[in-house]
């Protein structure tokens, strides 16, 4: 008798435990698809992939441009709105000296005096007497403003000759520097050989990695007064005893044909093999376009092509700035959200922090409709047995046809070291799941103990009906 009990209790308890665990898994489904809907990735823009993403788009008014090759950058959220070939090394002829320039303001003092010695003296006596210079001789005392001012203005070769060697003692160590300087800038395609733009087939960068330089002297310089200024004059020196009158070459100041009310600042470019180039900037509503053209049609075309360009960008897209304060309400409540799960848990969120991209740029006519910001939690997932662990959770701006990820919500989650909770607890899904697996174990119970019971009184019955048959038997 007490071997079909045990056997029986045994069949139970394993039936228990199967549906405990079973409703364990369940339990851990629920609360995972609860708190991390489905989102399909059909749209989805990722902060790398919104770089190109507009090239993929095609516009009925896109702008014809004759050129090798040409880009658009907008340096505000650094997309790329259209180009070609814009990754293929090309000669970039005097927008070499972009470069130059950058790194004189950046080093130097305007007011310093520089002697012209023997060395440098030697290295513009060697440039083609083709190439432009200010005319500089040996022992001319000449400040670097001054130096600075021809090198834009009059793209002036003996200048820029004169900063480098000045700033690294020999051309060839200055251009060590200008690629150094090129690769903290993010240029990907650039090496430069010359410090002016000498027609090397070496000295090679490319439309994407010229729009950074250009964007870096136009934002952080004082690049932009000196291309937009229309004359200057140097004074005289100690080896040249007029002043020097320059006026800008560059046709978008000296020229109102070509004048464009919101250029920053550039420069233009010619050598046979380079044939004519061109950098500009242009900022309109606190929006930087940067526009780079090789190889151009002509001398005259790459300024309305330029202009085409800064048009059509400006016309087209939009960039939208994108702030914390308009995601503190979703993340407030992602917070709350992940909270309540891990109420019954020895989990806590120990830092959180947002980290957005600043701006993304779209198409005017679909920022027009309208956005809606959200936090995508189809890929979170909470490891509960983790002593430590770092969620990323994207932040993603929503537009009619496109989801840009903008951002990521970093959120850090730690064990409780010795916690004893004291206060009520809250009610989450797993309480009411725990509440289910608790009612299922005593009603399990309870149904055990009544089979025991049923077995037991069966046993008696069994007894007694033996009793009385020995009784009766005797009797008779």
């Amino acid at each position: 008798m007490s071997g079909i009990i045990k056997s029986t209790i045994k069949t139970i308890s394993s039936a228990l435990l199967a549906g405990v665990l079973m409703l364990s898994v369940f339990a851990s489904n629920v609360a995972a698809d609860d708190i991390y809907p489905d989102n399909p990735d059909d749209g989805i823009i990722t902060q790398n992939e919104q770089q190109t993403d507009l090239l993929n788009e095609k516009h009925d008014d896109w702008p014809t441009i004759n050129a090798a090759a040409f880009i658009l950058y907008d340096a505000t959220s650094g997309a790329i709105l259209v180009g070609k070939d814009y990754e293929t090394q090309k000669e970039p002829a005097s927008m070499t000296k972009v470069m130059t320039i950058l790194l004189a303001l950046e080093r130097l003092d305007m007011n310093t005096t520089i002697t012209v010695n023997s060395a440098m003296a030697k290295e513009i006596e060697n440039l083609e007497k083709d190439y432009v210079r200010l005319g500089l001789q040996e022992g001319e005392e000449i400040t670097v403003k001054d130096l600075i001012y021809a090198a834009v203005l009059k793209s002036a070769n003996d200048c820029c000759i004169v900063l480098a060697m000045h700033m690294a003692g020999t051309e060839a160590d200055f251009c060590k520097v200008m690629n150094e300087k090129a690769e903290e800038l993010g240029c990907r395609n650039t090496h430069f050989t010359s410090c002016f733009g000498y027609a090397k087939p070496d000295n090679l960068t490319t439309a994407y990695d010229l729009s950074l330089i250009l964007n870096e002297c136009v934002t952080n310089t004082i690049y932009s007064q000196i291309a937009k200024t229309y004359t200057y004059k140097i004074s005289a020196t100690n080896k040249y005893s007029s002043t020097r009158e320059l006026t800008n070459a560059n046709r978008f100041i000296s020229t109102a044909d070509f004048k464009y009310d919101y250029y920053v600042g550039g420069k233009t470019g010619f050598t046979d093999s380079a044939g004519n180039t061109l950098c500009a900037a242009a900022k309109k509503d606190g929006r930087t376009l940067i526009g780079v053209l090789f190889n151009a049609g002509s001398s005259t075309s790459r300024y309305r092509d330029m202009i085409k360009l800064f048009d059509f960008g400006y016309t087209n897209f939009t960039t939208v700035p994108i702030t914390e304060a308009e995601f503190t309400p979703i993340i407030n409540d992602t917070r709350n959200q992940m909270e309540r799960l891990m109420s019954e848990t020895n989990l806590y969120i120990s830092e959180q922090k947002a980290a957005l991209s600043g701006f993304v740029t779209t198409t005017s006519s679909r920022a027009q409709l309208g956005s809606t910001n959200k936090i995508d939690l189809s890929k979170t997932v909470i490891d509960s047995q983790a002593e430590e662990q770092t969620l990323e959770i994207p932040l993603c701006k929503i537009y009619s046809d496109k989801t840009y990820v903008v951002g990521k919500l970093v959120v850090k989650i730690e064990q409780k070291a010795g916690v004893i909770e004291i206060n009520p607890k809250k009610k989450t899904h797993l309480t009411d799941v725990r509440r289910i697996l608790i009612m299922f174990a005593a009603l399990s119970g309870m149904i055990l103990v009544l089979i025991v019971v049923a077995l037991v009184v069966r046993a008696n019955m069994i007894k007694r009906k033996r009793n009385e048959s020995t009784r009766r038997a005797r009797m008779l």
